[in-house]
């Protein structure tokens, strides 16, 4: 597989529909919304391809595959504190035939170099679910240490889980980069 095998880009409004597919794919939803799954509508899928705006401090990135610009998914800058320089992220592949082939980690790896090398953020943290091992996983590939867990913060599938706080730091990154 190539070193780099996606780029980020912005979203179109042909992503709309089939990123209403994918976040409503039961699968997905299990791991990314701690909350009761309920269903998008097209409609809330489109008041949130409207909301977005490069002039706000939340930035959505499509994921999208080099090989044949396929839209696979999606990242982000979720939440921005400027004054102590941390951001929180999110990520996630609604194609399921790209899980677990380094699709994500590719997709963070590029996200997290935006955040230190063109937004000048110290830290990077994200939340993820105990049960998601694929995901956590890929994020301490990434560079991610374990800061925190938030006992049977979610229930799901008849019983609690964990809520496990990742982070990174700039040194931290670019000390790997050495």
């Amino acid at each position: 597989m190539d070193s780099n095998p996606v780029r980020l880009r912005e979203y179109s409004k042909d992503d709309v529909k089939q990123a209403q597919i994918y976040i409503n794919d039961p699968e997905v939803k299990r791991l990314l919304h701690p909350g009761i799954p309920y269903l998008y509508t097209f409609e809330d899928e489109q008041k949130w391809f409207d909301s977005l705006s490069a002039t706000k401090d939340t930035y959505s990135f499509a994921i999208e595959t080099l090989k044949d610009n396929k839209y696979i998914g999606g990242c982000g800058v979720n939440k921005i504190d400027w004054k102590n320089s941390v951001t929180e992220v999110g990520i996630f592949i609604g194609d399921k035939d790209y899980w677990g082939k380094g699709y994500g980690t590719d997709a963070m790896k590029i996200l997290i170099k935006f955040i230190f090398e063109q937004m000048n953020i110290n830290k990077i943290k994200l939340h993820v679910f105990s049960f998601n091992l694929r995901a956590i996983k890929s994020y301490e590939k990434c560079g991610f240490k374990k800061e925190g867990i938030l006992r049977q913060e979610v229930y799901r599938d008849g019983k609690y889980f964990d809520d496990v706080v990742m982070g990174i730091l700039k040194e931290e990154y670019f000390n790997q980069k050495k």
